[in-house]
């Protein structure tokens, strides 16, 4: 169980430690549980959703391609990082937008050394802290080469990989449009909004 408090990180610790990390060309490796992505390919799940990981809470294979058709926000998390307070406004964002179309996917990361614990820990921190309900999945790697294949197809797509915790990729109802936020944009400011307001507008 976690002793600590996403508070005991202070954010000005936080950002002197990213900007120490993101001199780093690689990082410390990370074990991602990411199941192989579904041989078949279909014209209702197509680019980036076709593959599957494992759900956090019990480890059981999830297909993305279950989102296809919606905006889907794909952020890696951390319990101990002065970014952690996200997770409140990433639920309020999937729970004001979901009936318009809009999915939030939480991926835990150790990368930069702020997710330590087990994944039933993370389940556990995210539900009692925050009320996260959107979903998520178990521990992984989101950068470097050991970047689960999602993260690895995202960095592709829009030439950065997550420098920090709570980086945020904002994926179009195609499938593979991207566009990508840094760990500064708050999912509750206007120009996050305004870049989800005109994904959901778009068919």
């Amino acid at each position: 169980m976690y002793f600590m408090t996403p508070k005991a990180l202070s954010l000005s610790t936080c950002l002197a430690s990213a900007a120490l990390w993101a001199g780093f060309s690689s990082y410390t490796p990370a074990l991602w549980a990411a199941t192989p992505a579904k041989a078949q390919a279909t014209t209702a799940c197509t680019g980036l959703l076709q593959q599957s990981f494992l759900r956090l809470q019990d480890e059981k294979p999830q297909s993305l391609c279950q989102y296809s058709g919606k905006v889907v926000v794909v952020v890696n998390t951390a319990s101990f990082c002065g970014f952690t307070s996200q997770y409140e406004g990433l639920e309020a964002l999937h729970t004001k937008y979901k009936d318009k179309g809009l999915v939030v996917l939480g991926f835990p990361s150790n990368d930069f050394s702020q997710e330590t614990g087990s994944n039933k820990d993370i389940a556990a921190f995210c539900e009692n802290t925050f009320g996260v309900k959107f979903p998520m999945f178990t521990k992984s790697s989101v950068s470097g080469k050991d970047a689960n294949p999602l993260f690895k197809q995202l960095a592709a797509k829009t030439g950065t990989a997550p420098k920090w915790n709570f980086y945020k990729y904002v994926i179009a109802r195609d499938g593979q449009s991207v566009v990508s936020f840094n760990s500064m944009a708050d999912p509750t400011s206007r120009q996050f909004l305004k870049e989800i307001d005109k994904q959901l507008a778009s068919p």
